[in-house]
């Protein structure tokens, strides 16, 4: 990336997160049947076990990524979108080593993530795979589904 990137924690307010949240639900419901789609609303990532970062180019929103606290020992990767003005620039895995990051200086034991299985998701699990990510079977309440795929990363 030729340009600084600035990752920062995000209460959710800004109308640029807003947008980019709401064009990655669409996104998840365009691609996948409503009852496979995992993605949380702006009201849901406010939950408190959940951190949200976006990350910033220029004063423009470049992309978001989530961690939600399944239990002391676990996390769960969530809401990973770069805006398509972005994409292939490098934020994707800037924000997804931030969020491994952050989840080691709590002492997480494990980073799990739900990801789509159709074509439309090959760069998310190409990434998750080259930054350590394996499949492996559903987690924490999620069930078997053939338009999911789930990984894991031992910290």
């Amino acid at each position: 990336m030729s340009t600084t990137l600035e990752i920062r924690v995000d209460d959710l307010s800004g109308d640029a997160t807003r947008r980019l949240i709401a064009f990655h639900l669409d996104g998840m419901h365009a691609t996948s049947p409503a009852d496979s789609v995992h993605a949380l609303d702006v009201d849901a990532l406010r939950d408190p076990s959940i951190t949200f970062w976006s990350a910033w180019i220029d004063g423009q929103v470049a992309g978001i990524g989530a961690l939600k606290m399944l239990d002391t020992r676990r996390g769960e990767l969530k809401s990973m979108r770069v805006d398509d003005r972005f994409r292939g620039s490098g934020v994707g895995r800037s924000i997804l080593r931030h969020i491994v990051a952050d989840a080691r200086a709590r002492g997480l034991a494990s980073l799990w993530l739900e990801t789509g299985a159709t074509e439309e998701f090959v760069p998310a699990r190409t990434l998750y795979a080259r930054e350590g990510f394996v499949e492996c079977g559903p987690f924490d309440g999620y069930v078997p589904d053939r338009h999911s795929v789930f990984m894991t990363l031992t910290l």
